[in-house]
């Protein structure tokens, strides 16, 4: 794309940032002592997650509207299909423009979720539950308009809201003008795409280094494919960046990064990364607003460089904490699965317990089924302090006889049974 047009985006995007002002100040550019003193650089955060809607999703609905309303003053009903950030932004926005929505999520969305929306919404959004999957409440969304005439708001793979989204760029060069680097998360690409073009005319000499979960990976397998591709599954744990296919749009400004730029965060990793900012800086980090945070361990020490790291949104929900600290433990070896045979006889219970360290805990004991007449199978849980006692643990039980198998990485006999 030749300069000029790099240049009238630019001015897109601050006639954005000009006009969102009526809805939001900046979201503060923090420089981060802990982070900073841990990795030895200057480490800044990109508060995105407090914005009025706790997530950088605002900026592209509300760009992507303002932009629609221009052009048609007369159209009054925009769409979407989300069950997360980009829904809460679109009714945001709607409620500032006083126009209507109409919000169409899968039948199992939570709650919460819902009433958020609707609470952002102010009156002007309908809300309607289609479908188990998203691709069936996608569908349903984009028969709707065509039905009713009314207007589509894509996430991510939209011109106007990729402009939206670059105003947090803009942001960010107002505090410094030339930070070393960026790191930015990707889900459909329209956060990075829209930094990556204003960086290229405003600060050529920053670099930026993108973050993808490593369930949904889906810019990094396109850029090593050279073209888009689609997941054949994603995990969905990292909602707020889990897409199975990049945007289009977005990989065409996207392509000019190397697969080894995309970093991968792993998604038990990321929860401890969510704890550790919580409990020490009390930020509420939903687990795709921690993934730039969760990549400084795979950049190396900055060494006196300036590392702007974007953090995404704040939209977590509470329920989900004993998953996260589940994960977490898991990821530090504080925490494994068994699958324990355990000899059907008086005091082989008591025998193994005498086995466990005094900093060993149980946490989960089940009964699965006799594998055998004088055999029983155990679902075991145990929690320790530190990795290094579960070695101990099992050469005792290893000395004893027990037989075990060990299932805490196995993605697929854990999601069954545990």
């Amino acid at each position: 794309m030749d300069s000029q047009g790099e240049t009238s985006f630019v001015a897109g995007a601050r006639a954005a940032a000009e006009a969102m002002r009526d809805l939001f100040e900046p979201t503060p550019l923090q420089r981060n002592d802990f982070l900073s003193d841990r990795w030895g650089g200057e480490v800044w955060l990109k508060r995105e997650d407090l914005t009025p809607v706790r997530s950088y999703k605002l900026r592209g609905a509300f760009n992507a509207m303002r932009k629609a309303l221009a052009a048609r003053p007369d159209q009054r009903r925009f769409v979407c299909a989300s069950a997360g950030n980009h829904a809460q932004g679109m009714a945001y926005a709607c409620r500032h423009f006083d126009t209507e929505g109409v919000v169409f999520m899968p039948v199992t969305t939570p709650q919460q979720k819902i009433d958020k929306t609707r609470q952002f919404g102010g009156g002007r959004v309908q809300i309607r539950l289609v479908g188990d999957y998203f691709d069936a409440t996608l569908a349903a969304a984009q028969a709707f308009c065509a039905e009713a005439g009314a207007l589509f708001l894509p996430p991510f793979d939209h011109a106007d809201v990729v402009e939206g989204q670059a105003t947090v760029a803009l942001e960010i060069l107002e505090v410094l003008p030339q930070p070393d680097l960026i790191v930015v998360p990707v889900g459909g690409g329209g956060l990075a795409s829209g930094i990556v073009r204003v960086l290229e005319t405003l600060a050529p000499a920053s670099r930026m280094r993108l973050v993808e979960p490593v369930g949904a990976a889906s810019l990094r397998r396109a850029l090593a494919a050279g073209h888009v591709v689609t997941l054949p599954e994603v995990d969905n744990f990292v909602d707020g960046a889990a897409v199975a296919r990049i945007g289009d749009l977005n990989f065409a400004e996207l392509a000019r990064f190397r697969p080894e730029e995309v970093l991968l965060a792993p998604e038990n990793r990321i929860c401890a990364t969510m704890l550790e900012m919580l409990n020490i800086e009390g930020m509420v980090l939903e687990p795709a607003g921690a993934l730039t945070v969760d990549a400084l361990r795979d950049l190396g020490p900055p060494g006196g460089r300036t590392v702007v790291c974007v953090v995404s949104g704040g939209n977590f929900d509470f329920e989900r904490l004993p998953d996260v600290k589940e994960r977490a433990l898991r990821w530090d070896g504080r925490k494994k699965y068994y699958i324990l045979r355990l000899p059907q006889r008086p005091g082989a219970l008591r025998d193994f317990l005498a086995m466990l360290g005094p900093e060993d805990d149980i946490a989960r004991f089940e009964y699965l089924k006799k594998s055998a007449r004088n055999f029983g199978s155990v679902l075991l849980g145990i929690e320790t302090s530190a990795r290094t006692n579960f070695e101990s643990l099992e050469a005792r039980m290893a000395d004893a006889g027990f037989q075990w198998l060990d299932i805490t990485e196995d993605a697929v006999i854990t999601s069954l049974i545990v």
